[in-house]
């Protein structure tokens, strides 16, 4: 733009980014908290430029708005509340789930409202929406560092807004004619080269300003779902919702190959002696297996092996808020696929619970690590180290409350 941003051709998207960043420090439009760099920057006029989603006719019609956390975006998150609409905000970097949902305070005034749409407010006032929460989102509201008029977008390079846009459309939350808005200055639009753009990049249909509501017309395709190939496993560990989708997508047949999956195999799992020896070991055990019903509680045992009796160091690790209609060999099937298969699965289904015995503290810990966020049934189940582990021998395992 005229006295603006100025590109240079061939410009990176971390060119572009820079650019943007030094342009709102250097003219005095940067806002709290500063600097702006690898941020969504917030700027002057942010507040203003927000309002300008109550004359969109798609906010009006909107039920359901997702929001992000960033600071610009917090009028946008405080006018969705006054409009008593659902206001759904992404956990912070993906940690603990997908949404949180704001819930204010029954007969909420406009100051509570707006403590609601602070980063604040989201802890105190928000209870998280699971992958089963059938939550249907009719507006998208997401900040950029870069866009331009013809709805390409540039975010802070940490890749969260494109990854909660994929995730949203694996677990069917979003269509492909769902709005996509963003909230920035106007020096923020900008041309951007339509080749700095790759397929699971996600594009806007409207950009507000302080002084414009820009229409795109974005033809470019959104995003059609989580791109495995692009996802490494140090993603599916630092975000525990993923593995979760990852194992859904690929009980019905997609292809989930990550990008470094046949590496991580080699280098991360425990070394295939050892790891065919465990599995041999479950699999004999199974072999074994004794099964009983008694009225509605169904237990599945293995025998203890005289090497686990005699080892002293097993470790077990609960698994808890197991839903009724989850059977033990889907539990099974997501411990293989999670490559967290146990050396013996006591399932106590009535309960809502099974208990996992490893071969020492580390495998159970690992475990515990590789299940994190598992959803099953429609519940994120609880996994976690036993608080009473056995001792040596020991056959019954004590009740975890």
């Amino acid at each position: 733009m005229e006295g603006g941003v100025r590109l240079r051709a061939g410009a990176s998207k971390w060119d572009v980014r820079e650019k943007v960043w030094d342009y709102l420090e250097a003219s005095g439009l940067a806002d709290f908290p500063r600097p702006v760099h690898r941020r969504i920057p917030n700027f002057k006029g942010a507040s203003h430029a927000a309002t300008r989603l109550l004359g969109l006719q798609e906010f009006k019609a909107a039920h359901t708005v997702k929001i992000n956390p960033d600071a610009p975006q917090k009028n946008a998150r405080f006018l969705t509340l006054e409009a008593r609409k659902t206001l759904l905000v992404p956990t912070p970097r993906l940690r603990t789930g997908l949404f949180n949902k704001i819930v204010p305070p029954s007969g909420a005034t406009k100051e509570i409202l707006r403590i609601c749409a602070t980063s604040q407010g989201i802890k105190e006032y928000s209870v998280p929406v699971g992958l089963d929460g059938k939550a249907r989102v009719d507006l998208v509201v997401v900040g950029s560092v870069a866009v331009s008029e013809k709805g390409w977008r540039i975010g802070k390079g940490e890749g969260y807004a494109d990854m909660e846009y994929a995730m949203m459309v694996s677990m069917g939350a979003v269509q492909a004619d769902t709005p996509v808005i963003t909230i920035v200055h106007d020096c923020q639009v900008v041309d951007i080269a339509e080749d700095l753009l790759d397929d699971h990049d996600l594009t806007v249909d409207y950009i507000l300003t302080p002084t414009r509501t820009i229409k795109t017309n974005c033809k470019r395709p959104k995003p059609q779902g989580i791109i495995w190939r692009k996802v490494s496993y140090e993603m599916l560990g630092r975000i525990p919702i993923l593995k979760t989708l990852r194992y859904r997508e690929k009980q019905i047949g997609k292809d989930v190959t990550v990008q470094d999956e046949h590496s991580d195999l080699a280098n991360a799992n425990p070394p295939a002696a050892l790891n065919q020896k465990a599995m041999a070991e479950n699999t004999r055990s199974q072999a074994a297996m004794g099964s009983a019903q008694i009225g509605q509680h169904y237990v599945e045992n293995d025998s203890l092996s005289p090497r686990l009796e005699g080892s002293g160091m097993i470790t077990t690790v609960y698994v808890g808020n197991i839903p009724p209609s989850v059977r033990v060999s889907e539990l099974k099937c997501a411990l293989r696929e999670f490559h967290a298969t146990p050396l013996r699965l006591v399932w106590q289904g009535t309960q809502h619970r099974a208990f996992l015995d490893y071969k020492d503290k580390a495998t159970a810990e690992s475990a515990v690590s590789s299940l994190k966020g598992l959803s099953l049934g429609g519940n994120t189940l609880r996994v976690e180290l036993a608080k009473n582990q056995r001792n040596k021998g020991q056959v019954e395992i004590n009740s975890q409350k």
